[in-house]
């Protein structure tokens, strides 16, 4: 009979259920969407049990789909967005509140309080992250402040605070389990990425007792085992947890220090393994990239807010383009001597500059710059964000980056791919799956329960690949106009 690995990945706009075989192939996919709850404050939620119930069904979906036995179903892994931050009745399971998601910048002064009283550094160099609402614990500071019952909740310990991952493991298991893995745990800005604990100091100025935490868990460690509310005939165990990010990185096959990759979506993750050993940036963050066979490894990342979204915009706000498919033709007709700029800082900019008061600026055209011109800036603006973050990371760390692993729906066009490329000067390696953050759950499971073998299951993956051919003064040059325009957001 064979072995399948089922994956879950479950992210921001839906939840994804994936089966591989005993090889580590996708043979089956299904989805199921949640609500974005956003209010007139621009607060984004979720409904968590919507989440569990939605995760429960894309498994059963899934099954149906695929035609299989259920019961040929060994192992489960897990892969979450990252960041958003939910509390629930430790007792009876119930959600306190909705989920506060990543995107939703409620604790803005919960962490302004805290820099105005000098705990900024501190919180960097115990963390590794920019005190920032983005990460969970302003979420988690928030719910306890303004919940009814839940600071008290908290103190008598009757009350579990997590991240999406934590939540899971706890339903799936019917409450026996209250986990979270390093990966999640290093991006709730409450984890310690030199001690590999809770910080105790961190935790107190948010106010959030440690006791209401997960027990962090190996990446690839044992999370309890579920049925799926007794869908299945016999429990499976949860042997791989990771963020989508992570998650991404490991699926890319980047598990030796200098390895990197970014995945393109909306905005877009620049991760890049750094080894046993943290190194701490001005101009990135440091996290756990996961801790896999009893090791940890550690990570830059570089977070960008508009990468896709500056497609989107072309295509819903500039009604310039009536598809995204349309960037590549428009691209690829443009002048190439057009000298027009865009700095997508629609909403500041992120790493590694790291200015929220940052606007965009579309600069450099002249009498001759036409739609495809300006389409041709939007594309290569994708590629110059992240080339800043990649120098950035080599210099910080000292590290020479010899290829560039790339992931998400814009690899498809291949004018990005080949700028990116060529402005880089390294290689881009795009795989033939897209569905790599839970490709990467799943291949840890798999391998923790002995179903798959490392050397293998990397060496199969198939990639295409494109080289930089850009002559390197014409790189020089176009790469010190860019530089020129990210100065102009500033004034």
């Amino acid at each position: 009979m064979p072995d399948y690995v089922l994956g879950i990945d479950q992210s921001t706009q839906g939840t994804k259920a994936l089966l591989f075989d005993q090889i580590g192939n996708l043979i089956c996919r299904t989805d199921l969407p949640h609500r974005q709850i956003i209010n007139d404050s621009g607060w984004v939620e979720h409904d968590p049990l919507e989440i569990y119930e939605n995760t429960v069904q894309v498994v059963k979906n899934l099954v149906d789909k695929a035609n299989i036995d259920k019961n040929e179903i060994k192992v489960l892994g897990i892969s979450n967005q990252r960041e958003t931050a939910l509390a629930w009745n430790r007792i009876t399971g119930e959600p306190v509140y909705h989920a506060i998601v990543w995107q939703c910048a409620r604790g803005a002064a919960i962490c302004e309080n805290l820099e105005k009283e000098g705990h900024a550094q501190m919180v960097r160099s115990h963390t590794g992250l920019q005190l920032s609402p983005y990460f969970s614990a302003a979420k988690i500071a928030w719910i306890l402040q303004n919940v009814a019952k839940t600071e008290k909740m908290a103190q008598a310990g009757e009350l579990c605070c997590g991240t999406i991952d934590s939540w899971l493991v706890y339903k799936l298991t019917r409450g026996k389990e209250f986990r979270t893995d390093y990966s999640n745990a290093s991006r709730t800005q409450l984890f310690n990425v030199s001690t590999l604990s809770w910080d105790e100091e961190v935790c107190g100025l948010f106010g959030i007792p440690r006791s209401c935490l997960a027990q962090v868990t190996d990446s690839d460690g044992y999370y309890g085992e579920t049925d799926f509310d007794g869908y299945l005939n016999h429990p499976i165990p949860i042997r791989g947890v990771l963020g989508d990010s992570h998650g991404a990185l490991f699926g890319q096959g980047c598990l030796k220090k200098g390895m990197i990759k970014a995945t393109y979506g909306t905005g877009s993750s620049i991760m890049m393994n750094i080894g046993e050993k943290p190194i701490f940036s001005n101009h990135v963050v440091t996290s756990l990239a996961w801790k896999i066979g009893g090791k940890v490894n550690y990570v830059l990342e570089g977070n960008i807010n508009y990468t896709g979204a500056v497609i989107t915009w072309l295509c819903k706000d500039l009604h310039i383009i009536n598809s995204p498919a349309e960037t590549q033709s428009l691209a690829e007709i443009a002048s190439p001597e057009d000298q027009t700029y865009l700095v997508p800082a629609f909403s500041g900019l992120g790493a590694p500059y790291w200015d929220s008061d940052a606007r965009a600026v579309l600069c450099g055209m002249s009498r001759t710059t036409k739609k495809e011109e300006v389409v041709k800036a939007a594309l290569e603006s994708i590629a110059y964000q992240i080339t800043d973050v990649l120098k950035a990371m080599s210099q910080e760390s000292g590290i020479e980056i010899s290829e560039l692993r790339v992931d998400g729906g814009p690899t498809k066009n291949e004018y990005l791919m080949r700028f990116q490329s060529d402005i880089a000067g390294i290689p881009v390696l795009i795989p033939s799956s897209e569905e790599l953050s839970g490709i990467g759950a799943a291949y840890a499971a798999g391998l923790a329960q002995g179903i798959y073998d490392s050397d293998t299951l990397f060496s199969l993956a198939k990639r295409r690949r494109f080289e930089p051919s850009m002559v390197q003064e014409v790189r020089e040059q176009k790469y010190q106009g860019w530089k020129n325009a990210i100065v102009k957001v500033f004034s």
